[in-house]
């Protein structure tokens, strides 16, 4: 296999010692001082500020009404239409969880449920909150689109015991989700 020579290009000496990228920071932040001095910056316009610096009034005024459809907030556990739990517990969400802060104990499923037609329920669900990095990857990977990352933004446990949260307060986060969402496949 041959190797191909990459020529560096040639700094200035301006580019060495990083005169025009200090030059070029320093404007953005004058330029952000002038607008707010003058009351015409972002969090003035955008969420009904003082005008002043260009962050929002967090107790006050919260990011529900500006957050994106796409935003990656917390995991949540769903359960379907019909009130029965979709993880299967076939722990694939742990697996390939790059934090490691999943944790699926799996149990039998009780004889006469309506969920009899799967092998095996989990036991147990944990997520470490303090370790999830909100990637998304357990919902990509889920085959029962049993998890999902909700829109909820506010996590601010007391001590590492809440940090962790349980297969109940995962479905009480979660809900109900009707239908399926098809992530793959439009025409399934």
């Amino acid at each position: 296999m041959a190797y191909i020579p990459v020529k560096r290009p040639k700094f200035s000496i301006l580019d060495r010692i990083y005169v025009v990228e200090l030059v070029r920071g320093l404007g953005i932040t004058l330029k952000h001082l002038v607008l707010s001095l003058l009351g015409k910056s972002r969090s003035k316009k955008d969420f009904n500020g003082a005008g002043i610096g260009a962050c929002m009034p967090f107790p006050e005024q919260r990011w529900d009404d500006h957050l994106p459809s796409y935003y990656r907030g917390a995991p949540a556990l769903v359960r379907g239409e019909d009130g029965r739990e979709r993880c299967v517990s076939c722990q694939l969400c742990e697996f390939i969880c790059p934090a490691r802060a999943i944790r699926v104990v799996p149990g039998s499923v009780a004889p006469g449920s309506s969920c009899s037609k799967q092998e095996k329920a989990p036991a147990e669900f944990e997520i470490d909150m303090l370790r999830c990095i909100y990637c998304g990857m357990c919902q990509e990977v889920c085959p029962e689109q049993a998890i999902f990352l909700s829109q909820q933004y506010l996590i601010t446990p007391t001590d590492r015991k809440q940090a962790v949260r349980n297969k109940e307060q995962l479905y009480r986060l979660g809900g109900i989700r009707k239908g399926l969402i098809h992530k793959w496949n439009q025409f399934k």
